[in-house]
Order: structure tokens, then C-alpha cells, then sequence
């Protein structure tokens, strides 16, 4: 079936439907891929929430710490995806160029996961410098120095994940991350536990199962690579050691942007926690699970975005004006109709979206769900800007134009978002309210930003010429 899927250099659609479905293609699998991954991750907390609330909290802290550098990393090679899609779309020596891009993306990969690396392995200073008690600092940071390792490895597959899926193979990330949900299953479940003769090593087994699974999936991608017909004629790890600093730099100057606003975004809702262990334990419990009926939503808007890039930088490489309207219209649709969706759930069903996390019938969750069903009216509410600001600036990276999008993440979220978040949490009654309502201004004061410099492109230069 991969070797009979379409080049994504074929002949562009020539009407909105057909680029419609031609991006839905794309997104399907993206998606899948993006909430496969977070099973893969739950499962860890699964197992390891069974080593008790101490163990939890551990990791807890140092997957947060891990977590949001990993974000900024593969939004910092991130930038290979407009840049290979400019190039297949051009179609002129697109094999090498190609080959180039991808190249110079694993020596940043490898770089960046050194400079990572250092700051994990300086978790619990930080740790305790944010007030975190010795003993749970302690505990974290040991975690932490086992996780770090698999740093390299998953930013190096984002790399190569990008690359199947500019070449027409997105089902592969898909495939290759439900076998990780195995393999990660079966770590946890020897080194955790102690099962098949290993040792229990408890919280290190988990992160060892971590790295082990990370490395599994960089080799996957690797051996598919290396087994298709189609991405093998790439020789993309041919010659690894040649420099091409032109292009290592054009990757810096479009992707450290991208990782800045991912950085922005995600640090707005990590500041969200603070601020609702402040207002009150039941209050940050609730927060946490709406939070993740958000983002559990939200990976379908970002694997849109994902072939957003792609398929908007197609159309920019081959300086298709028409295309790449058809490519940014369809993407917005598709995204803001999927959480439309998602927003009618929420607010129509709570109950039932909460019982995914937690037992809705039990008496002590109460309080906890109490709160989390009036963060959920709000997520309702913001559900339709969050996919419009991740698919907004899915297909401005396509017009590789991502310095300004930085700028207005970090005011859109920070000033207007994190600033709002204060005010009603801490000086009206809203509470926690409150902060959900600043985390909803963040996202309409961007989305509606990103989506006017969009409808701006051509009067503002970002077209091709």
C-alpha cells in the first residue's frame, strides 16, 4: 500500500475540493500518529502511578521539565517541513536538495539535544530553586538523568517523521508509533515491576523503558527508510559528516522561531498550574484533567497543521499563488470543524468526557470534578480558536514566514493571555474561572492575529514571486 501512495510532487489539485481531501490524506494518519503518542506516554504514568503518589509526582516534575524541551526541539527542526515541501514543490533537483535539508536537521537534532541534555541533567537545581521539597527534587532529578538520553532520539525521528510524510508516507509515523505503544507497554511492565527475570528498578525502570522505546522508534524510521523503494533513492543518510552551512543556518532562521512560540504556548499553560496551586489543591486537580481533555482534543488540529506545512510549502515551492489558498482554506476547515466537534462534547457531554480520565461516580472526586466541569464549559468555548491559531500557524511556516508569529505568541499569550489569567484568578471571585478565561484570551488574541496575517499574505510580501 506505501509503495502505490501518490507523490506528494504530482499535479496540484486545481479546486478547493480536491486539495480538501488531498489534505485530509495527509492529516488522517498525522493525527492518529500525534494521539498515539500520547497513549504511549499516558502509559507511563499508568504504571508508575501504581508506584504511589511520591513516585508520581516525581515524575511528574521531571517529565514537565523533559517535555517542554523536547516541544521546543522538534519545533526547532520543525523547519525541515516547509523547507523540504519549498523543494519537492520546485521540483528541480529536489532528490539532493532534499537530502540536504534532512541532513543538516539531524546535526541540529544532535546539537540541540546536547545543549537539552546539560539542562537536564541540572533538573534539580532548578527543580529546588522553584520551591520543590529536597526529597521530591531528588527524585525527579534521578529520573531526569535517565530520560535525558532519550532526547536525541525522538528529536532525530521528528526529523525523519517529517520526511516520510512530505514524501507521501504519513501512515508510516502512524504505524511505527502504535508499535511504540507495545514496546513501551512491555517496558514498564519488565523494568517497573520486576517481571521476565529483571529487576524491579521501580521509577529508573520507567524512564529506562522511555529511552529504550524512543531509540526502537528512531531505528524503526530508519529501516523503513532505508526498506522503501521510493525514500531510499533520498541517500539521506549518506555522507552524514558533509557540512551544508547555508542550509543549517535557513533551518536556525526558520525553526528557532517556531520552537520560541511552542515554547510560548506551552509555558502559558505549564504558568497555568502555578497559578491554580496557589488558588487551591482541588482547584489545580481539576485543572490538570480538563487540561488534558484539551490537549487529547487538540492533537487532531495539530496533525492538520502538520500537513498544513506541507501542503501550503508545496504549492509555495512550485509559486502557486492559487494553491496555496486552497491548501491554508482547507486546512482552517478541516481544523475548526474538528473542534466544533469537540466543542459541542464538551459542553453537551461533560460527564462523559471526564469519565476518560477519572471515575465520575465516586464520591471523592466531587470536588475535583466540581472544577473541572466549569474549565471544561471554558475549554468548550476556546476549542475553535485553539485549532484556528495551530492551523494559522501551520500554514504561515508553509510560507516559511514564522518570525512574526513568534512575536505574536509570546504578546498574545503572555501579555494578553497569561496577564488576564492573573487578574480575574487573583483579584476577582473567578478563581480558577478566571484563569481559564485568561488561558481563552491568549488563544482568540492569537488565532485571530495569525488568521489576519494570513488573509494579508499577499499584500505583505509573503507570497513568492
Amino acid at each position: 500500500m506505501l509503495e502505490r501512495a501518490q507523490p506528494l510532487t504530482a499535479d496540484r489539485p486545481q479546486n478547493f475540493r480536491a486539495e480538501f481531501r488531498a489534505t485530509l490524506a495527509l492529516a488522517g494518519p498525522l493525527a492518529a500518529a500525534n494521539l498515539l503518542q500520547m497513549l504511549v506516554h499516558a502509559i507511563d504514568v499508568m504504571f508508575v502511578a501504581r508506584l504511589g503518589d511520591a513516585a508520581l509526582a516525581a515524575s511528574s516534575l521531571g517529565v514537565a521539565i523533559f517535555g517542554l524541551l523536547l516541544w521546543t526541539g522538534s519545533g526547532l527542526v520543525g523547519a525541515a517541513a516547509p523547507l523540504i515541501a519549498a523543494e519537492l514543490g520546485r521540483r528541480k533537483h529536489s532528490v539532493r536538495e532534499v537530502r540536504r535539508t534532512v541532513r543538516m536537521a539531524l546535526w541540529l537534532s544532535a546539537l540541540v539535544s546536547l545543549l537539552f541534555m546539560g539542562i537536564c541533567a541540572a533538573g534539580g537545581p532548578i527543580m529546588r530553586a522553584t520551591g520543590q521539597p529536597g526529597d521530591l527534587a531528588a527524585r525527579a532529578a534521578g529520573f531526569l538523568l535517565i530520560l535525558m538520553w532519550g532526547m536525541f532520539p525522538m528529536i532525530a525521528a521528528s526529523v525523519l517523521r517529517i520526511f516520510v510524510s512530505a514524501l507521501g508516507r504519513p501512515t508510516i509515523a502512524t504505524a511505527i508509533t502504535f508499535g511504540a505503544l507495545f514496546v513501551n507497554a512491555l517496558g514498564n511492565w519488565v523494568l517497573v515491576f520486576g517481571h521476565l527475570g529483571m529487576p524491579a528498578l521501580g521509577l529508573h525502570g520507567s524512564a529506562i523503558s522511555s529511552v529504550i522505546t524512543s531509540a526502537l522508534i528512531l531505528l524503526a524510521y530508519v529501516a523503513v527508510i532505508q526498506s522503501d523503494r521510493r525514500l531510499r533513492r533520498y541517500h539521506i543518510f549518506g555522507n552524514w559528516w558533509r557540512s551544508e552551512w547555508s542550509r543549517f543556518f535557513e533551518m536556525l532562521r526558520i525553526g528557532t522561531p517556531i520552537g520560541a512560540t511552542i515554547l510560548a504556548e506551552a509555558g502559558l499553560f505549564t504558568g497555568a498550574a502555578f497559578l491554580m496551586g496557589r488558588i487551591g489543591e482541588a482547584q489545580l486537580a481539576g485543572h490538570t484533567i480538563a487540561l488534558q481533555i484539551a490537549a487529547l482534543a487538540f492533537q487532531i488540529p495539530f496533525g492538520i497543521a502538520q500537513a498544513a506545512t506541507i501542503r501550503v510549502g508545496l504549492a509555495y515551492g512550485a509559486r502557486d499563488h492559487r494553491g496555496i489558498g486552497f491548501a491554508g482554506h482547507a486546512s482552517l476547515a478541516l481544523g475548526i470543524g474538528f473542534m466544533a466537534f469537540t466543542a459541542l462534547l464538551m459542553w453537551l457531554f461533560p460527564s462523559l468526557v471526564l469519565s476518560i480520565y477519572v471515575d465520575v461516580d465516586d464520591a471523592k472526586n466531587a470536588a475535583l470534578l466540581g472544577f473541572a466541569m466549569q474549565f471544561l464549559v471554558v475549554a468548550a468555548a476556546f476549542q475553535l480558536f485553539d485549532g484556528a491559531q495551530a492551523v494559522a500557524a501551520g500554514v504561515l511556516r508553509g510560507l516559511q514566514d514564522t518570525r512574526i508569529p513568534m512575536v505574536i505568541a509570546i504578546c498574545g499569550y503572555w501579555v494578553g493571555g497569561y496577564g488576564t489569567a492573573i487578574y480575574l484568578g487573583f483579584w476577582t471571585p473567578l478563581e480558577g474561572v478566571g484563569v481559564w478565561i485568561g488561558l481563552a484570551v491568549g488563544l482568540i488574541l492569537v488565532a485571530a492575529l495569525l488568521i489576519a496575517r494570513w488573509r494579508m499574505r499577499a499584500r505583505l510580501g509573503l507570497l513568492p514571486a
